[in-house]
């Protein structure tokens, strides 16, 4: 029953009342260090447990969930830039690939045993339990963004591209170990093996080739289209999200996958009103995450849930200190020099489970799959362990290992957009003292022609530089350049690794 049949009025009312009080007890949370998604979850839970909010409806639910990821996902690539995840692309995607698979298979092995030496009321066989598993497998992207870029923390190695790019892509891979063990429960030994890998290899392919393709045709539509009203462009951009996510799965492809490819190629274009975009998206991106995590709250059955603690408990603790730490260091054996053991830990840790689990839980349970409930209320379960203990203590673990760059400075300028007939790029440095050794004067900077210093930012004072202006060591300088590449190059060679570059205009 939805809702327990209550009025249209009604049921604005209290959704916009759990809102606000998900969102004010958000900020509590966040000086205690709780993170927000959980807040949303608990409120969900405690008006699932009165008797105006009758909440059983999974089909409803992961409908939902749908459209929400759609939009997280989506904005979430549009988010990442490209010039970042470059040098950490061939790890992350690994991680987000066999990094998936391994963790589970060996919380998959786990689950198995457990089920069988421990009498909890059923017996799993091994291909439930690898279900069971690969639903959990991948990070939540949801969590991972709002979390990292919440706490603002820099961190070294660059690890933070990493986390964000492996929780952005592994999404698709935990899915079609979903859907392909769903079609093997369902139809029994009529699906093979190779037809299981097959579809994936089909999914996987057709995902990010369209994914790239559609994500090209919709920056160009953006710049072709002129529509009367600025504000239409970003629901021009939802729409096309939606479009390429349905498209894909209607050509069986991956549609998590495509979209969050789109994102990432539409948000490394250069497309007009950019700025107008990535506010929308960045506003109604939270919105979804809240009204996900208050629908996931209000269907789960919190009697239930607490007889499954035990199992839950268990399960958690293993892919936190066992399944996903093993994992993440087989995967990332062929770059031990590069991400050592500290940096390896730390991934292990960040390994946050949230709404996506919950979400693929639902498949199961929506196709009719024996224990699907079993499997969804302890996924529930081991999602608010995870956000509790690890995503509480994400600042704290960066610091333990000291990983925390304190070297970098966010940018202090904001966000800078140009019209897109302007050709030109704008960037910010963190002056270093290396960068001044020769010489501190503005005019000696071997900088590329058509360059032009157009702002320093020094002990909270912004000024126009001139030739003869002495940098110091921590002066934020904003530049405009038309040649990007060789700005860059010149960076390079000063040794400025503190800079960013709006990859919009």
């Amino acid at each position: 029953m939805l809702l327990a049949a209550i009025t249209t009025n009604q049921l604005l009312l209290y959704g916009s009342i759990l809102a606000i009080i998900g969102l004010f007890l958000s900020k509590t949370g966040f000086r205690f260090g709780l993170p927000t998604l959980l807040l949303f979850l608990g409120v969900g839970m405690a008006a699932g447990t009165t008797e105006y909010f009758n909440f059983d409806d999974p089909v409803t639910a992961q409908s939902i969930g749908t459209v929400a990821l759609v939009i997280i996902l989506f904005s979430g690539g549009m988010d990442t830039s490209y010039r970042q995840i470059k040098p950490i692309l061939l790890p992350g995607a690994l991680l987000a690939t066999v990094g998936v698979l391994l963790t589970a298979l060996l919380t998959a092995v786990f689950i198995y045993y457990l089920f069988q030496w421990i009498d909890f009321g059923v017996k799993l066989t091994f291909l439930e339990s690898l279900l069971f598993a690969s639903v959990m497998s991948s990070t939540d992207s949801a969590s991972v963004f709002s979390i990292l870029r919440s706490r603002k923390t820099n961190l070294k190695c660059n690890l933070k591209p990493l986390l964000e790019f492996e929780s952005g892509s592994n999404d698709p891979m935990a899915y079609m170990l979903t859907i392909i063990l769903v079609s093997m429960i369902k139809m029994g030994d009529s699906v093979s093996i190779w037809d299981g890998v097959w579809m994936f290899v089909v999914q996987f392919v057709v995902g990010v080739l369209l994914g790239f393709l559609l994500g090209k045709a919709a920056a160009w539509l953006v710049n072709k289209t002129n529509l009367y009203a600025t504000s239409l462009y970003p629901i021009l951009m939802l729409a096309v999200s939606f479009f390429i996510y349905s498209f894909t799965n209607a050509v069986y492809g991956n549609g998590y996958l495509a979209v969050y490819v789109s994102g990432l190629v539409i948000g490394n274009s250069r497309i007009q009103y950019s700025n107008t975009i990535a506010k929308f998206f960045d506003g109604i991106q939270w919105l979804s995450q809240l009204v996900m995590f208050l629908t996931l709250g209000l269907l789960v059955d919190v009697p239930y849930l607490l007889q499954l603690s035990i199992p839950a408990i268990l399960i958690s603790l293993f892919m936190m200190l066992f399944g996903r730490p093993i994992a993440v260091h087989l995967t990332l054996l062929p770059f031990w020099r590069k991400l050592k053991m500290k940096s390896q830990m730390y991934i292990s840790w960040v390994g946050l489970r949230g709404a996506v689990p919950i979400i693929f839980a639902m498949t199961p349970w929506v196709e009719g799959v024996e224990n699907a409930q079993l499997v969804f209320t302890i996924v529930f379960f081991i999602t608010i362990l995870s956000l509790l203990v690890q995503g509480t203590t994400v600042q704290m673990m960066a610091e333990k290992l000291d990983l925390v760059d304190t070297e970098t400075k966010d940018p202090v300028f904001g966000d800078i957009n140009l019209p897109q007939r302007i050709k030109s790029s704008i960037s910010e440095i963190v002056v270093s003292k290396n960068m001044i050794e020769r010489s501190n004067k503005m005019m000696d900077l071997p900088l590329p022609d058509h360059t032009l210093a157009i702002m320093v930012q020094r002990d909270e004072k912004f000024f126009i530089p001139k030739g003869q202006t002495e940098l110091a060591e921590g002066d934020h300088v904003l530049f405009i350049s038309d040649d990007e590449e060789a700005l860059v190059q010149a960076y390079e060679e000063l040794g400025v690794n503190n800079y960013s570059l709006d990859k919009n205009i």
